[in-house]
């Protein structure tokens, strides 16, 4: 069976689409170049790829915290059993620069007094 030369160039086309989306997706162009910290209390856990992720109630407001992906999310020690729904979290990360949306890609978390740095080399202080 021989393909036409539309669909080979459909099919380009369709993955290098596919590839930007998930390189804006995963890298930190649509996140605020300053880190950025926040209190609260975790609503939700969960270690499902492709980013393990936290629920935090901020004084009321809902916020999405994306942490690292699964494997770099282990080594930083951030595993089932780390934490719990209703744990006082301090989350450092970078906030989405659309402020309509309440979302960071934490690099270190808190919890307990005890720190995860899931991005250690961005952590400036």
């Amino acid at each position: 069976m021989a393909l036409n030369p539309q669909t080979i160039i459909a099919a380009f086309y369709a993955s290098a689409l596919f590839a930007t989306a998930a390189l804006a997706h995963h890298g930190w162009s649509w996140a605020e170049g300053e880190l950025s910290e926040l209190n609260g209390t975790i609503q939700e856990i969960s270690f499902a790829p492709p980013h393990p992720s936290l629920v935090v109630d901020v004084d009321g407001q809902i916020w999405q915290v994306d942490l690292a992906n699964p494997a770099q999310t282990k080594r930083s020690g951030f595993v089932p059993g780390s934490a719990e729904v209703g744990d006082e979290v301090t989350v450092l990360g970078n906030r989405s620069l659309d402020k309509s949306k309440n979302l960071i890609k934490a690099v270190r978390i808190t919890i307990s007094g005890k720190n995860y740095d899931l991005y250690p080399d961005r952590i400036t202080n």
